[in-house]
């Protein structure tokens, strides 16, 4: 088996395998494109398995730490049961150190698949569905900021007000080009934005969805940001308007504080979720990139059990000093970790409790307690993006 970077000349080849595993009818122009690159695995000269890793980063501690996103991973009919895939997602875990992304994120459909390989679920992906009388319910804003279309004029402006609340919830993306085209945006219905005395203090960008028979359609809210109280409040007052011509909003939970502290939901409503899993390829960068609470000095000895990474595998010490977090070599190796065990751990997802009661962590509970205060109680590990 040979596994190399994809070029041009395997666009053919790779449109047909992606078709037949996800039912995919638009071919792409370009297989390679900005921020996005990719493998194949051949097999007797053809193309028999494919993986793309598009270039993101995802804020945790308010630090953006660059990540590889795994998707479209796809593989030949005829040639599976021959370790294509496996042999794919180890050589995208070294070429993702190459690029300088210690974590990598993928929405799985085989979960399996992917924990052999050290990915394990790290957070949470959610839509939720609000009926427009609970809308109605929801408090009024008690200033009321103008709204106005938005332009190309708005772009940078609006990806500023996205980073500015972004940056404060684990797991989100922070959108960076070229892998995102801030441009795209405005192809949806609804752009709307609300003007500040420096810059804006909210955006709402959102999607009608067609009726079906008596059925009045629905609106498809993918961003509600807001800067502060009001500005959420005269986002969610936008939404009322809609009373008459709606039954019902999708929307999609960028900033949980919109549904959790100022919605008006009831006590059991639909939602819809996704899970992501996420996996640390480079344990020492990870932990340098990320943003951490600042604690007393302090040391915690792991040996981190990861056969597909043996760059970091063996005992490692996690070092707290002078507020600076560090990981170097060395140590007794108190608190064995998994490697399916770091990426929960690293977005806040679990603690080490239930890391230990998944046989994924080893060691005396008091030796491990470091970790936990490490991440701290820093709410759900969300993405408000899908790849």
């Amino acid at each position: 088996m040979h596994i190399r970077e994809y070029t041009e000349d395997d666009l053919d080849a790779v449109f047909r395998l992606r078709k037949l595993a996800f039912n995919s009818s638009e071919r792409p122009e370009k297989l390679v494109q900005p921020g996005k690159h990719g493998l194949v695995a051949e097999l007797d000269g053809k193309v028999a398995g494919v993986l793309g890793i598009g270039e993101y980063a995802q804020f945790y501690g308010g630090a953006p730490v660059p990540m590889g996103g795994i998707g479209g991973v796809s593989v030949n009919g005829a040639t599976r049961g021959r370790g294509v895939a496996g042999a794919l997602l180890d050589k995208a875990l070294s070429t993702m150190r190459e690029h300088g992304q210690p974590i990598s994120v993928l929405y799985a459909t085989v979960p399996n698949l992917y924990r052999k390989r050290g990915w394990e679920r790290a957070g949470l992906f959610q839509w939720v569905e609000v009926p427009m009388d609970r809308l109605l319910s929801a408090p009024a804003p008690t200033e009321l900021i103008p709204s106005r279309p938005a332009d190309e004029s708005d772009l940078t402006a609006m990806h500023d007000c996205y980073l500015e609340v972004a940056r404060t919830i684990d797991g989100m993306a922070d959108r960076r080009p070229p892998r995102i085209d801030l441009a795209k945006v405005l192809e949806m219905d609804v752009v709307s934005v609300l003007p500040g005395p420096n810059g804006l203090r909210g955006y709402l960008t959102a999607q009608r969805e067609p009726s079906h028979d008596r059925d009045m359609g629905r609106l498809k809210v993918y961003d509600l940001i807001g800067v502060d109280v009001e500005a959420q409040l005269n986002l969610l007052a936008t939404l009322k308007s809609w009373a008459g011509t709606l039954e019902t909003v999708d929307l999609r939970i960028t900033d949980p504080a919109t549904l959790d502290l100022l919605g008006a939901t009831p006590l059991r409503y639909e939602m819809s979720t996704s899970t992501w899993m996420l996996r640390v390829v480079d344990l020492p960068a990870a932990v340098a990139a990320r943003g951490w609470p600042r604690l007393a000095d302090a040391a915690v000895d792991l040996e981190i059990v990861d056969e597909h990474a043996p760059w970091h595998a063996g005992k490692q010490r996690v070092v707290i000093e002078d507020g600076v977090v560090g990981v170097e070599p060395g140590g007794t190796g108190a608190v064995r970790l998994h490697a399916r065990a770091l990426g929960p751990w690293f977005t806040g997802f679990q603690n080490t409790h239930a890391l230990r009661r998944a046989g994924l962590l080893e060691g005396d509970p008091a030796d491990a307690a470091v970790l936990d205060q490490l991440v701290g109680a820093s709410g759900v590990p969300r993405l408000a993006d899908f790849f």
